[in-house]
């Protein structure tokens, strides 16, 4: 079995900043980090290899930088790891990229046919949780999204049967393969990586693949393929702190009556 990994290098949302200015993100002196959902794609890949067998390729779109998120994958049991990376990439919006990474994959499937696309629902510095469900459109796939469990995988059969998660259950959807998988947080847990794995993640060199490897229409990506753009960032404003009612404990009768009066005066309540 082939397993193929989508992931992405993100800025640390948690110390993101938007210049006042220019209303662009601060990139300066931000980490980058690996995108969570796409941490928990390559366990759950490793996990699959593991139980199934087979192999784990974790390929990402980005800078040349962008090669310490597959070292990531590689210490955590991906086999091989592939950095798609060319200025004519720059610029890309979701449907571009979804585009340059399922050419990657038909590559890839040429090579070794792919059984299952794994990605994380979503990415945290753009959350539109796109490109996923675009590359299962390109490529043909079978879609299954949210995914918190994969019960079984049936290779005779070509089916796979997972588990969604829904609003407020769960849903159990079998699908045919091949098949691309968003999945959710709670699908697992981390493992840490051992000692050796990341000395040998820190030895490997990813593989680097251009546009012309993946003999894209570069009409189609980078700005040139994108659609939609980013017109402006900001911060939302801060909201005011809440009313506080005096008396609560020492006179509850008065700080009800309080409360009462605010509510009619607001009209969230009716004087009948």
């Amino acid at each position: 079995m082939h397993f193929v990994v989508c992931v992405k290098q993100v800025p640390d949302t948690t110390e993101v900043r938007v210049d006042p200015v220019t209303k662009t993100l601060v990139r300066e002196g931000v980490p980058s980090i690996i995108n969570p959902y796409d941490a928990h794609a390559v366990e759950e890949a490793v996990r699959l290899k593991e139980r199934y067998g087979g192999k784990v390729t974790a390929i990402s779109m980005g800078p040349p930088q962008a090669e310490e998120v597959l070292r990531r994958a590689l210490a955590i049991g991906a086999d091989r790891a592939i950095l798609l990376t060319d200025r004519t990439f720059a610029g890309s919006d979701t449907l571009a990229t979804s585009y340059i990474l399922a050419q990657a994959i038909r590559r890839l499937d040429r090579e070794e046919p792919v059984t299952l696309v794994l990605c994380g629902k979503q990415a945290i510095d753009g959350d539109t949780g796109q490109v996923g469900p675009g590359i299962a459109t390109r490529l043909g796939f079978t879609p299954l999204t949210y995914v918190l469990a994969v019960e079984e995988i049936d290779i005779e059969a070509g089916e796979i049967k997972v588990q969604r998660k829904l609003e407020d259950a769960r849903q159990v959807v079998c699908g045919k393969l091949p098949a691309l998988l968003t999945v959710v947080k709670e699908i697992n847990e981390l493992r840490y990586a051992a000692l050796p794995d990341l000395v040998r993640a820190a030895r490997t060199r990813p593989e680097r693949w251009t546009a012309a490897d993946l003999e894209v229409d570069p009409g189609r990506t980078g700005l040139k393929g994108s659609p939609t753009s980013v017109r402006r960032i900001f911060a939302p404003p801060q909201r005011p702190g809440g009313e506080m009612i005096p008396g609560g404990t020492e006179d509850p009768a008065r700080a009800a009556s309080l409360l009462v009066d605010k509510l009619l005066k607001t009209k969230l309540i009716a004087d009948l």
